[in-house]
C-alpha cells in the first residue's frame, strides 16, 4: 500500500497553501507563501506532469514499461482535479489577503482605479522604464507565431477598428526583471500605499503602443505558457559535458508546451488564434484562470509594511567557533556541527577563506550543486588558486534549473586555475562535501565538512540544514575516497560514510533489519528519521515490515510521501508528520536505536530511489557525544511541534497535530530558543 508520488506532493503544496491561508501568519509573509506554491506548481508541472505525458503518449511499449504508461495515463487527470481544487483556493485565498490589505490601507489597484496624478505617474513610468524594454509582436493568422518563451507573461491583444472585419492581433511579452519589477509602488495619499502590476501599466498605454493604428477598441488579457524542462542532450562524442548542457539548456526553453494558462475573459478568437499557433488541443493542456498569471512574483512583492512580515532571529555564532578565531584550529580539537540557520553560514565561507590563505593549506576539494547568484564560495575558491592552492571542484552540471549559473561558474573557475570535474556518467552529484589538507609537522591533515545541503549563503538563510566540521581520521580518509572516486575512478569501499549508490542503501537496509531482529526479541526497537521525501518501494516496504514486527518508527516527512502510516496489520507502530514553516526543512537525519547503541547520521539524500540509486550521496555517522545529543534534541523538538507540524494519518487531509492541554511548540521558534539559551549558558560560564 503506497501512496502515488505525485498526488503526494501535490498534497504536501497545499501545506503551504495553508501557510498562506493562516492569518496568525504575518500579511505579508502569506503573500510570500502564495507566490512559493506557485513556484511549486510551474516546476511541478514542467518536471513531474510533463514527464507522466510523454510517458502516456509512448508507443509500443511492453511489460513494466507498458504498465507504467498505462499508469501514467490513469493519474494524469487526478492530477489535474487536485491541481484545479487547489487554484481555486489559492484565488480564494489571495483576494482575501487584498482585501485585509485593503482595511488597512494596502492597495493593489489596476489601471481603472488610478488616480489622475497616479496615471501621470504610469504614464512616466512607461516612458522612462518600460517602453525600451518591450517589443509588440503583430501575429497574423497566416504568418509564423513568434517563439513564445517559458516563464514568462505575455499580454494578447486584440484591436478593433471601425469596421468589423478590421481586427488586428497583437503580443506583448511582460519584462519583468530586477530593473522593471512585477510590481510599482504608485504615489498614494496618506494612509495608503498603492501598488499597480506592470502589466496594468502597459495595459493603460497600449493605445501609445499601438498608436499607428486606428482602434475603436483595444483590450489585453494575460497568458503564458508551462514547456517541457527536461534536458535533452545529443550523443555527439566529440562535444563537452559543458557543450551539451549549453545546447541542451537552449533547447529547453523550446520545450514542448505543457499547459496554456490564459485569462478566462480572453476573447475567444484571440484564444483560438493562440492555440492553433502552438498547436494545443482542448482538454486538460488548456487551463483558464484570472487577470494575472505567474503569480511567484508574489514572493518580490514590495516591503510596505515591514511590521506585517515574519521577524525571525539574525543567525547565531555557533559556540565552539569564537569570533575572529581560526576554524581549522577549532576543528583540529573537536568536532563541530553546523545548523542553519540558526547558526551563520559565515562559518562555511570562513573556512574556505582561511584555506584560501593558510600557507600550510595545500589542497582543496568541493562538490557544488546549487551557489548562489553572487556567490561567496566561489570567490573563497577562485581567491585559493590565486594563493597557489590545489583547488579541485566537482561541479554538477545537471542540477536543474541551475545549469546555466554551474556552466557560467565553471568557466569562471577554470579561467581562474581551479580543477572543474563534471562528475560521473550516469550519477549526478548531490553529496555536499568539502575536504580541506594542510601540511602539519604529522603529515598532510585532512579537515573535512560534510553537509545535508548546498553550499549556497542564500538559500542557507531560509533553508534548514546541517553541516559536520570534523578531522576525525576515519571520515576524513573516507572523504578523500569519495574525490578520488569521482575525480579519478578509483575503486570505493567505506566503513563508515554511507556512499550512494555503492553502500548507502545496503547500511539502511542492515539497520532496519537490526531494529527488527531487536523487536523480535523482545528488546527495545525504534527508529527515527527526517527526511524532504519519501519515496523508495524498497524502503517504504522495509518500514512496514518493521512495522509489524513491532519497531516504534518516528518519521518527518516535508514533501512527498508515499508511505501510508497507521494502516492497521501494515504500519500501526509508523507515525509521520509534516512541517512547513518560515524555513524550508531541508535537513535530513536518521537514528537507530541500535538495542541500545543508537546509530545517528546526517545525510544529503532522501529515502528516493533516484537518491539511493542514481546520485553520489554521502551521509556520516554522528560519534561526539555533545553533537549527538544535539541532533537528538533537534528531532525532539520537532517532532514535538503543534502549531507547524500535520499529521499524514490521512492521506490528503494535512490535519495540524493537535495541540493538547501542553505548552504551544512551533519548533522553529523554539529552536533558535535552544541555540540562544546555550550560548548565553556558555557567556555565563
Amino acid at each position: 500500500m503506497m501512496n502515488n508520488r505525485e498526488l503526494s506532493w501535490l498534497v504536501f503544496n497545499d501545506r503551504v497553501l495553508q501557510e498562506a491561508q493562516d492569518r496568525s501568519v504575518p500579511l505579508m509573509q502569506r503573500l510570500k507563501f502564495l507566490g512559493i506554491f506557485s513556484n511549486n506548481q510551474d516546476e511541478f508541472l514542467k518536471v513531474r506532469v510533463a514527464k507522466l505525458i510523454r510517458l502516456s503518449r509512448m508507443k509500443g511499449l511492453k511489460g513494466a514499461q507498458a504498465a507504467k504508461a498505462r499508469a501514467a495515463a490513469e493519474v494524469l487527470p487526478q492530477l489535474y482535479a487536485r491541481m484545479s481544487e487547489s487554484q481555486e483556493k489559492f484565488d480564494e485565498i489571495y483576494y482575501g489577503i487584498l482585501s485585509e490589505m485593503a482595511a488597512i490601507g494596502i492597495n493593489v489597484v489596476n489601471e481603472r482605479q488610478l488616480t489622475e496624478e497616479q496615471e501621470r505617474f504610469c504614464v512616466d513610468y512607461y516612458s522612462s522604464v518600460v517602453s525600451e524594454r518591450i517589443v509588440p509582436l503583430l501575429i497574423r493568422k497566416a504568418t509564423k507565431l513568434p517563439f513564445i518563451s517559458d516563464g514568462d507573461i505575455y499580454l494578447g491583444v486584440k484591436m478593433t477598428g471601425a469596421k468589423a472585419k478590421n481586427v488586428r492581433y497583437a503580443f506583448i511579452q511582460i519584462p519583468v526583471s530586477s530593473a522593471c519589477p512585477r510590481f510599482v509602488e504608485l504615489p498614494s495619499a496618506e494612509g495608503r500605499r498603492d501598488i499597480i502590476f506592470l502589466d496594468d501599466i502597459i495595459r493603460l498605454c497600449l493605445r501609445e503602443i499601438f498608436f499607428m493604428f486606428s482602434c475603436e477598441t483595444v483590450s489585453a488579457h494575460t497568458f503564458r505558457i508551462v514547456r517541457d524542462a527536461q534536458i535533452e542532450m545529443d550523443g555527439d562524442i566529440s562535444k563537452s559535458l559543458m557543450e551539451k548542457m549549453e545546447e541542451g539548456i537552449e533547447n529547453r526553453y523550446r520545450g514542448k508546451p505543457v499547459r496554456l494558462i490564459y485569462d478566462r475573459e480572453m476573447p475567444e478568437d484571440l484564444l483560438s488564434l493562440i492555440v492553433s499557433k502552438l498547436s494545443l488541443k482542448a482538454g486538460p493542456s488548456l487551463d483558464p484562470g484570472g487577470r494575472y498569471h505567474l503569480k511567484r512574483d508574489l514572493m518580490k512583492f514590495p516591503r510596505v509594511c515591514p511590521q506585517l512580515e515574519e521577524k525571525l532571529p539574525a543567525p547565531m555564532r555557533n559556540l565552539a567557533i569564537a569570533p575572529f578565531s581560526s576554524i581549522l584550529k577549532v576543528v583540529a580539537k573537536r568536532d563541530v556541527m553546523l545548523h542553519f540557520p540558526y547558526h551563520t553560514f559565515n562559518h562555511v565561507i570562513d573556512f574556505l577563506r582561511e584555506a584560501a590563505i593558510d600557507p600550510k593549506v595545500e589542497n582543496i576539494f568541493i562538490t557544488l550543486y546549487r551557489t548562489a547568484e553572487h556567490s561567496k564560495v566561489i570567490n573563497a575558491l577562485i581567491g585559493a588558486a590565486k594563493n597557489g592552492k590545489s583547488v579541485t571542484v566537482i561541479m554538477e552540471f545537471l542540477a536543474r534549473f541551475d545549469e546555466g549559473q554551474n556552466i557560467e561558474y565553471a568557466d569562471i573557475l577554470q579561467r581562474a586555475g581551479v580543477r572543474v570535474i563534471d562528475g560521473v556518467a550516469g550519477l549526478k552529484v548531490h553529496c555536499k562535501l568539502i575536504l580541506v589538507e594542510r601540511r602539519e609537522r604529522t603529515g598532510l591533515k585532512g579537515y573535512a565538512y560534510i553537509g545535508t545541503g548546498n553550499f549556497n549563503e542564500s538559500t542557507a538563510k531560509i533553508y534548514s540544514d546541517f553541516g559536520l566540521l570534523t578531522c576525525r581520521r576515519e571520515i576524513v580518509c573516507e572523504t578523500r575516497s569519495v574525490f578520488d572516486s569521482v575525480t579519478a575512478h578509483q575503486p570505493l569501499a567505506c566503513r563508515h560514510l554511507l556512499v550512494a549508490p555503492y553502500n548507502m542503501r545496503a547500511r539502511f537496509e542492515a539497520l532496519v533489519e537490526e531494529e527488527i531482529k531487536h523487536a523480535k526479541r523482545g528488546k527495545k526497537a525504534y527508529i527515527k528519521a527526517k527526511f524532504n521525501s519519501l519515496t523508495d518501494p524498497e524502503m517504504i516496504n522495509l518500514l512496514y515490515k518493521a512495522s509489524r514486527a513491532g519497531v516504534k518508527i518516528s518519521l518527518i516527512v516535508r514533501g512527498a510521501c508515499c508511505l501510508q502510516p497507521g494502516v492497521e496489520g501494515l504500519s500501526e507502530n509508523i507515525r509521520v508528520i509534516s512541517i512547513i514553516d518560515i524555513y524550508l526543512e531541508h535537513a535530513r537525519m536518521a537514528i537507530f536505536c541500535g538495542g541500545g547503541e543508537e546509530k545517528i547520521f546526517i545525510l544529503s539524500a532522501d529515502w528516493m530511489t533516484r537518491n539511493l540509486n542514481r546520485r553520489i550521496e554521502v551521509g556520516t555517522p554522528i560519534y561526539d557525544p555533545a553533537i549527538r545529543r544535539q541532533l537528538k534534541k533537534v528531532f525532539e523538538m520537532q517532532w514535538n511541534d503543534n502549531v507547524k507540524a500535520r499529521d499524514m494519518a490521512v492521506f490528503g487531509a494535512n490535519e495540524y497535530v493537535a495541540g493538547g492541554e501542553g505548552k504551544r511548540c512551533r519548533s522553529q521558534l523554539a529552536l533558535h530558543e535552544f541555540y540562544k539559551k546555550a550560548a548565553e549558558k556558555r557567556n555565563e560560564e
